[in-house]
């Protein structure tokens, strides 16, 4: 609801614009872009290579703790009160280190996400340089992109208003 309500913002400031100068809007697809690089592409079978390990990883250590469990889903009456205890805290032990594996591994602030933010930052900073070369060039005054939320990717310093935003808050 928040996108709407920018994106309905959005339209009419820039309708409100149209009426003092013609301006001129671009918009691109990042997501395409991206998929046509050379670079992109090596980095994301890097990535894919490095989630493969990880998941082949996972799995390993799932397989051993559902063998671990069927031994002793199995053996469970004829073990001791001790002995099941003792099976049991392993069994959390070994589900706790798996949902860690997975959360370190695969979490918002896992490997995998900081792997992603290093080996994409430098392609995403060329492109979003590319476009403010293509955008000066070209004379434009906004370039949004289409590949996602509604994202300014460039945008004339001129139709800044956030000090009068800010002074109105004052």
């Amino acid at each position: 609801m928040k996108k709407i309500g920018i994106a309905v913002s959005v339209i009419c400031i820039l309708f409100a614009s149209v009426l003092h100068a013609q301006l001129k809007i671009g918009y691109v697809d990042s997501d395409a872009i991206m998929k046509q690089l050379p670079e992109y592409q090596d980095t994301q079978k890097k990535l894919d290579a490095q989630i493969k390990e990880w998941q082949e990883e996972l799995s390993k250590m799932e397989a051993a703790w559902k063998a671990k469990y069927d031994d002793y889903d199995k053996r469970k009456l004829i073990l001791s009160e001790q002995k099941r205890a003792e099976i049991e805290k392993d069994l959390v032990q070994t589900e706790d280190q798996i949902s860690k594996y997975r959360q370190d591994k695969f979490g918002v602030k896992g490997e995998l996400f900081q792997k992603q933010e290093d080996l994409m930052k430098p392609i995403q900073n060329r492109i979003f340089t590319a476009i403010a070369d293509v955008a000066k060039e070209n004379d434009y005054d906004f370039i949004f992109d289409r590949s996602g939320q509604i994202l300014f990717l460039y945008a004339k310093e001129q139709y800044d208003v956030t000090n009068l935003v800010l002074d109105k808050l004052k």
